[in-house]
């Protein structure tokens, strides 16, 4: 039978179930994570709070690429993930989490230069 990506099922052995269910759980809360900046991007622009338009813009925009840029990054690690599982590694650490912290950092900056600087 073949899978897809063969990229991760052509290697390795089948891992126990329960930890390829609990990469795919990690990897559908990632694509949460990505809809919700999405989501906070649009929300923090179309609502226009009373922040400074540019710092507001700015944040709104990081937040949009950020959750466009998660999603791939999600496949990414469920692929990382998955490969280390079935080839009985040790699991690759969170890239993306680091990168998310960062923009999480931020955009909580520019929320707080855009209320200063209105």
């Amino acid at each position: 039978m073949r899978r897809f990506p063969a990229s991760v099922y052509g290697v390795g052995e089948e891992p126990d179930p329960r930890f390829s269910l609990a990469n795919e759980r990690t990897f559908l809360a990632w694509t949460r994570t990505a809809l919700a900046l999405i989501a906070g991007g649009v929300a923090l622009e179309v609502l226009g709070l009373d922040l400074h338009p540019g710092f507001r813009l700015a944040a709104s925009m990081l937040l949009i690429v950020a959750g466009t840029a998660v999603a791939p990054l999600a496949w990414w690690e469920w692929m990382r993930a998955e490969r280390a599982l079935r080839q009985s590694k040790p699991l690759p650490g969170a890239f993306s989490a680091v990168l998310l912290a960062i923009v999480v950092v931020s955009v909580g900056a520019l929320v707080i230069a855009g209320v200063l600087w209105r």
